[in-house]
């Protein structure tokens, strides 16, 4: 059961991300959460930064899409601002959200990293799916539903517990599919 909570990477922030680092990883497509994770719940726009690193990541022929449990008129909003397509009311954790998007950006499982802020939503739903997972710190997550914040205490506790029994660290960047650890 924990290794469908576990991430394969756990950075600051997306855009600790680089167009390098993400081929380095094999990768060509990202799946992207996006409440805390590309911005504030309590916003409907993302900043100057991230808007900027979805573009560089565009402009280096990688694939983006948005999956998001969010409803469809603000996430289609918030994709057109970026200029990037979305599965909206994606259930996570169900994998179903993530498979569209593979779908639409026309990529396989190996080729594609799931990027969010919740082990029980963003990652169990990448792992199912049997695609590479990258966690984030949560962008102000206090602004968040209280049933999403009811999760954020038992996800710190097992996050803890992870950095301490993983027996190799998760923050190595290693491409998907050579790390043991990236097992569906």
């Amino acid at each position: 059961m924990i290794r469908y909570l576990a991430p394969h990477l756990r950075i600051e922030s997306v855009l600790d991300l680089g167009i390098e680092q993400i081929r380095a990883l094999g990768l060509q497509a990202l799946v992207l959460d996006v409440d805390c994770t590309l911005k504030r719940y309590c916003t409907s726009i993302c900043t100057p930064e991230i808007t900027a690193w979805v573009k560089e990541l565009l402009d280096a022929d990688l694939r983006v899409c948005l999956v998001s449990n969010g409803r469809e008129p603000r996430i289609s909003r918030f994709a057109e601002g970026l200029g990037v397509p979305y599965v909206a009311r994606a259930f996570k954790p169900l994998p179903l959200g993530i498979q569209t998007a593979m779908r639409r950006l026309g990529v396989q499982q190996r080729e594609t990293a799931m990027v969010g802020d919740q082990l029980f939503a963003d990652i169990m739903a990448g792992r199912l799916a049997g695609v590479y997972t990258i966690l984030v710190r949560p962008i102000q997550p206090e602004e968040e539903p209280w049933f999403t914040r009811l999760k954020r205490r038992p996800e710190a506790v097992l996050l803890r517990w992870m950095k301490t029994a993983s027996p190799t660290p998760l923050r190595d960047l290693q491409p998907h599919g050579q790390n043991p650890a990236c097992a569906p």
